[in-house]
């Protein structure tokens, strides 16, 4: 891998990270074309990963403090129920590592693919598509939701939650109610959106565009999702990480850590991480996401049809 190859990959996975288009799928896309792909890039993979996860932390910092704080205070609050279900978030994803680890990984391997289909891109392909149809879905969805209560719906619920107060005569139902309208999101809509990020451990399955799609349809508020479902994969991908490390030292993988296309890939996808996000957080408060739907299916399609008539 040149340093350009760094660069080049770095950009999209901090650009594909954030906007619902897969970041594994535009990167193995990206591989397939500059013809990197057998390469052993695990060092590279978890420093563009780790960037991003930077850049989430950068952007959201102020309400990652905010929820560091409400640790420290005495009895529940918003800020743990919000860690609490960020948690309940996560249980899909640590069952899908346990229990399928091996077979997703036979699904990221494009040669096998290829051998049994005699297309590399073939599952990714799909997979776009299917991130289509989610985001169509979604918003077709969310649409009908805002003709029936206005689109400024959501806004007047949030500002009616953020002026309840939790009082000690409360039970227990009646304050989880009460976080559940000022966080935008109760437990069983956290495990849903876990559930689709589980899921979009296939190349070319979107993490953003699933948790996105499947908060909306779940009725998870629109202004409150974005800042969900980004702070939600911080701990799977570090996690992730350090394992990959930890497997990298005994096996020698990450001996090429420092070198000048993994600085590069780095640099690359924290900037544009930064950048994917900011936009990504505005983009979901305020517009539809038809473009991404159009994009992610004329993307998918090429993706099927291209191999077999240019091979």
């Amino acid at each position: 891998m040149d340093w350009w190859h760094g660069l080049i990959l770095g950009l999209v996975q901090g650009l594909a990270e954030f906007l619902p288009i897969s970041s594994s799928g535009h990167l193995t896309i990206m591989q397939e074309t500059l013809g990197i792909s057998g390469e052993g890039n695990l060092a590279f993979d978890v420093a563009v990963h780790v960037a991003t996860v930077l850049s989430t932390v950068v952007i959201f910092w102020k309400p990652l403090f905010n929820l560091s704080k409400g640790l420290f205070v005495k009895g529940m609050n918003r800020e743990k129920d919000y860690i609490l279900k960020i948690l309940v978030s996560m249980i899909p994803i640590l069952l899908v590592g346990f229990l399928l680890k091996d077979v997703v990984e036979r699904i990221f391997d494009t040669s096998r693919v290829a051998r049994h289909t005699g297309n590399p891109l073939l599952v990714v392909g799909i997979c776009l598509i299917v991130t289509a149809v989610l985001l169509l879905i979604s918003e077709i969805i969310s649409a009908v939701r805002d003709l029936k209560n206005g689109k400024d719906g959501e806004d007047k619920e949030q500002k009616v939650a953020d002026r309840m107060t939790v009082t000690e005569d409360m039970t227990g139902p009646q304050r989880r109610k009460i976080f559940s309208l000022q966080n935008g999101i109760n437990y069983w809509q956290a495990f849903l959106v876990g559930v689709a990020q589980s899921i979009a451990v296939l190349p070319g399955l979107s993490r953003s565009g699933s948790t996105i799609a499947t908060g909306l349809m779940a009725k998870v508020r629109r202004t409150s999702l974005a800042q969900f479902v980004f702070i939600m994969v911080i701990i799977p991908i570090l996690g992730e990480a350090f394992l990959e490390i930890i497997k990298g030292l005994h096996g020698g993988g990450m001996s090429g850590f420092f070198s000048l296309p993994v600085l590069c890939g780095f640099i690359a996808a924290f900037v544009s991480g930064l950048f994917a996000c900011t936009l990504m957080v505005g983009l979901l408060k305020k517009f539809r996401l038809w473009g991404f739907a159009v994009y992610c299916f004329i993307a998918g399609v090429l993706c099927i049809v291209l191999p077999y008539a240019i091979g």
